[in-house]
């Protein structure tokens, strides 16, 4: 039930957050605020910005006063501000409820990783993480498709993001009644259950604090490779989220309706890429040990996805170029599950603060991304190169992150246990 819970959480966190990137290129949107896609990118960046630089308070504040309190409190923040985007009347103040819907939901994802930590057994992670990311995939792979009909049934945007508000208060609630912070303390967990998750020796050992746990990943050069490895795939990645929709109907003149169900098709890719890369990198772990375990299914992935973005300049066929989409998506939900499972094994009691310190940079990444592709594209349309500067930049990206993961050591904790 713990895992169920922590998948609906990230169903709602993705909806959430990808909703806006297909609202925005609507005509409804467009009526009430008429910007030019500059100005709305900055507002998509927004949100990854703040998401970006509160994983760290927001992790570390799990850590201290515990995953159930403080999950239930980030997706009822969360949901009030995406509730409130569907009020505002002003640019300034669509931007204003991305920035605070990006403060709430930075916590959600370090506070899963410390649950996960708890809840199962090290030979588990991976594949326990993967699901975890999967309710986030789901989430990002319907949002689209339903708010796009949605808004034709409501013909209304605002209406939309508000019920959106009201469901987070549910899955809130839902959250708050199944989750505790460890299995000891559910009453629905048997001596025998306890047995099988196992206890982990620093699961009650002295948390650091933040300034110590920071000075730690400051000086740890495997967390810094695996920080530019999520940097360089989140700004890849991004674009099938932010600017995909807008560059299927604005380029390809592709009918919002079949746009957003293309891009669903897309984001769909990714759900057995994250199956199966949480049972590769289980897997591989059993192989060849924690340090290649966690490396391989990362640095294959990476370099995949790289390929695919570097051919789409080079198709004509829109169903050619959402298959190589597909593919980026598929690979980087591979990678994924051996992301969380690293960052869980070195990072003891510390684990959502060391998760927050490096979703940070990866979404750093996406924020710059957001910024730069509307640019890119401009260039490109303006230089005769289409949307080739785009595509190859998304590539580079991925290339860079296959490179920079095999210098990551999941062997080595962070912050060593006393004896």
């Amino acid at each position: 039930m713990v895992a169920l819970a922590s998948v609906l959480m990230a169903f709602l966190l993705y909806l959430d957050r990808v909703c806006l990137g297909e609202i925005v290129k609507g005509k409804l949107f467009r009526q009430d605020f008429p910007a030019p896609p500059e100005e709305v990118g900055k507002v998509l960046s927004a949100f990854f910005f703040t998401y970006a630089i509160f994983q760290i308070p927001a992790g570390w504040a799990s850590d201290r006063w515990g995953a159930r309190k403080m999950l239930t409190i980030y997706i009822l923040g969360w949901s009030l501000m995406t509730f409130m985007t569907g009020w505002v009347a002003s640019l300034t103040g669509l931007l204003a409820a991305r920035l605070l819907c990006g403060v709430a939901q930075a916590g959600a994802y370090p506070t899963s990783g410390g649950v996960i930590r708890r809840w199962f057994p090290l030979h588990q992670r991976g594949q326990a993480s993967s699901w975890v990311s999967l309710g986030g995939r789901f989430g990002g792979m319907l949002a689209p498709a339903i708010s796009t009909l949605l808004v034709a049934s409501f013909a209304s945007w605002r209406v939309v993001l508000i019920l959106y508000g009201l469901v987070g208060v549910v899955v809130a609630i839902l959250y708050w009644i199944i989750v505790r912070d460890r299995p000891g303390e559910h009453p629905g967990v048997n001596e025998e259950e306890l047995r099988e998750i196992g206890h982990a020796p620093d699961q009650e050992g002295q948390r650091k604090h933040v300034v110590s746990v920071l000075a730690a990943c400051a000086t740890n050069s495997s967390l810094w490779l695996s920080s530019i490895t999520q940097f360089c795939t989140n700004a890849g990645w991004v674009f099938l989220i932010t600017w995909l929709p807008s560059y299927l109907t604005q380029v390809k003149n592709v009918p919002d309706v079949q746009g957003a169900f293309m891009v669903t098709l897309v984001l769909a890719c990714g759900l057995p890429g994250m199956l199966m890369g949480g049972w590769t990198s289980d897997q591989a772990v059993k192989r060849f040990g924690l340090r290649w375990g966690r490396v391989l299914p990362v640095t294959g992935a990476a370099t995949i996805a790289s390929i695919a973005y570097f051919l789409c300049p080079w198709l004509d066929s829109v169903w050619l170029i959402l298959i190589c989409c597909g593919m980026v998506a598929m690979m980087t939900d591979f990678g994924n599950p051996s992301f969380w499972a690293f960052m869980q094994d070195i990072g003891g009691p510390n684990t959502s603060t060391i998760y927050g310190w490096a979703n940070m940079w990866g979404n750093l990444g996406a924020s710059l991304s957001s910024l730069m592709i509307p640019r890119l594209m401009k260039l490109g349309e303006s230089n005769g190169l289409g949307q080739m500067p785009a595509f190859i930049a998304c590539g580079g990206c991925f290339l860079l992150a296959a490179i920079c993961m095999l210098g990551v050591d999941a062997s080595r904790p962070l912050v060593k246990q006393k004896t």
